[in-house]
């Protein structure tokens, strides 16, 4: 069972080998693997690791932490008028001592893509190694790591409608090869003697313990179930319903979106409703069945280069209609009466 779901892994990204793909419990211990095998092990004083302002909390913390860990430097690329990924500012940040580029393949709270292939060949040249967070794009769009040829991508099983519980590392088996082990325990040794203990090789060396079978399984299935409907029916539906409904929220007057038009995005808005708290606006919707996230979203390095505390976020998905965008607007001028905006 797992075999088959890690096969069904490997040709959904097309990862060149069966070993590339490593099953961790989410996003985050992917990236924390990452970290502390490759980071700890190859990262040395004055060495840099360039940052995205817009990355997840998970793509930046465990590189703070490598970087005080080994007297490492982070730099911080920031975004461009449309509110993605600032290629000049990256060429300006990129120096010989660059060893990690770590970015967000899309914008967790603006959905904005972010141009990953033009940002992995550039970390290239420089001879920096790049990690790509896919949690919030690999529902969205097709992953073709050989093309994208990133050293790193991961991602998590729920984004793609499976259960909570599973994720993916997906690395080149040259880099993986040299790393250590992450965990250490039953099922990643080789033989155990009293002096010592050997590794067993790719994937079996970075899957300590007991794994998750039936989140693979079901992570099997649900990249099956992405397959069937295909990602240009994913895009047509998302994109037609983030539109209209990000054209409804204009005219009502009193909503601060971020979120441009000119760029390529997935079918989230980001919101705030004006003088009222987003944690209120979330509230007041939730009585009206609209579920919207709000808060810092885990990005808080965003939110005060965007200049706001907090903001809400609505997520159009296959399964919503133009019902929920009435739905939503109905919510909203409720919370202009409330506060009296």
């Amino acid at each position: 069972l797992l075999s088959d779901a890690r096969e069904k892994v490997k040709n959904f990204i097309n990862a060149e080998k069966f070993e590339e793909v490593i099953f961790t419990k989410n996003t985050t211990e992917s990236i924390n693997l990452i970290a502390y095998s490759y980071g700890l092990e190859f990262i040395n004083e004055g060495d840099e690791i360039i940052l995205g302002i817009s990355n997840h909390h998970a793509n930046i913390v465990p590189w703070q932490f490598i970087a005080k860990k080994k007297k490492a430097v982070t730099k911080f690329v920031y975004l461009d008028e449309n509110g993605q990924f600032d290629i000049n500012n990256f060429k300006n940040k990129l120096s010989d001592k660059t060893k990690i580029v770590a970015v967000s393949a899309v914008v967790n709270v603006t959905g904005v893509i972010q141009p990953v292939e033009e940002i992995v060949k550039l970390a290239h040249e420089y001879g920096a190694l790049a990690v790509i967070d896919a949690a919030q794009s690999i529902l969205h769009y097709k992953h073709d790591v050989q093309k994208m040829d990133a050293d790193f991508l991961v991602f998590s099983g729920h984004k793609l409608f499976s259960p909570m519980g599973i994720g993916i590392l997906y690395g080149k088996k040259e880099l993986l090869d040299k790393m250590p082990p992450f965990l250490y325990g039953g099922d990643m040794i080789e033989f155990v003697t009293e002096e010592d203990s050997t590794f067993a090789p790719l994937p079996n060396k970075f899957e300590g313990g007991t794994q998750n079978v039936e989140g693979a399984v079901t992570l099997k299935a649900a990249i099956e179930y992405i397959e069937e409907i295909g990602y240009d029916k994913i895009t047509e539906i998302e994109d037609s319903l983030a539109s209209k409904a990000l054209e409804e929220m204009k005219k009502l007057g009193f909503i601060e979106t971020y979120c441009t038009e000119n760029v390529a995005r997935t079918g989230v808005i980001a919101f705030n409703v004006k003088g009222v708290h987003s944690h209120d606006v979330a509230f007041i919707l939730d009585s009206y069945h609209v579920a919207v996230r709000s808060g810092h979203h885990c990005a808080q390095p965003l939110m005060k280069y965007l200049g706001v505390p907090s903001c809400c976020r609505a997520s159009f998905s296959i399964y919503n209609d133009e019902k929920d965008i009435e739905k939503l607007i109905e919510g909203l001028l409720k919370i202009k009466e409330v506060f009296k905006i």
